[in-house]
């Protein structure tokens, strides 16, 4: 099998390939909520809060956070705000008036955002300070890398999170 080949710096490489594997993980929750009617997308189907077009929509509204943070920085979140965890658990589920399709081009612009973005920076040595949050350590600060790493991780979680919703809901699985 061949790879697609990148010219350019180490950078470039670098950058190219981190980009191609978020967008495969990507590319696996666009397949696993494929043919799907806004009814299904927004029907929970375990005990998780979770339902298909919310993870899509969570998904999208992370990616375009952490893509602000790589060029501004900590928004001053206060993550101990009750309202905040609310918005949060707000950003996972479908409104009146969201439609999978709509939540889809949403995380297709974030995308090519995100692309725009990070061809745009110097390098990935570029870094800022971690928010303060209960989960991460006292003065962190991540690199651009250290944000695209994230950004896999958590989509390739949540690939496998809509996996599971979408075989609990019509019995499609995205492999096997």
């Amino acid at each position: 099998m061949m790879g697609i080949q990148v010219q350019g710096t180490a950078v470039d490489v670098e950058r190219a390939a981190l980009l191609r594997t978020l967008e495969e993980m990507r590319g696996n929750v666009r397949y696993t909520v494929r043919n799907l009617t806004d009814e299904q997308a927004d029907q929970r189907t375990t005990a998780s809060e979770l339902c298909l077009g919310g993870v899509v929509k969570h998904l999208a509204r992370g990616e375009r956070h952490w893509i602000r943070f790589i060029l501004d920085g900590d928004p001053g979140i206060d993550y101990a705000d009750p309202q905040v965890l609310a918005g949060h658990l707000e950003s996972m589920r479908m409104q009146e008036g969201e439609t999978l399709a709509g939540l889809l081009a949403e995380y297709g612009e974030t995308a090519q955002e995100t692309e725009r973005v990070v061809h745009g920076l110097p390098d990935l040595e570029v870094n800022q300070k971690l928010p303060s949050a209960p989960w991460w350590p006292e003065d962190a600060w991540w690199t651009a890398r250290d944000v695209l790493l994230h950004l896999i991780a958590e989509t390739a979680q949540h690939a496998g999170h809509c996996d599971i919703i979408r075989e609990t809901l019509d019995g499609q699985k995205t492999m096997g």
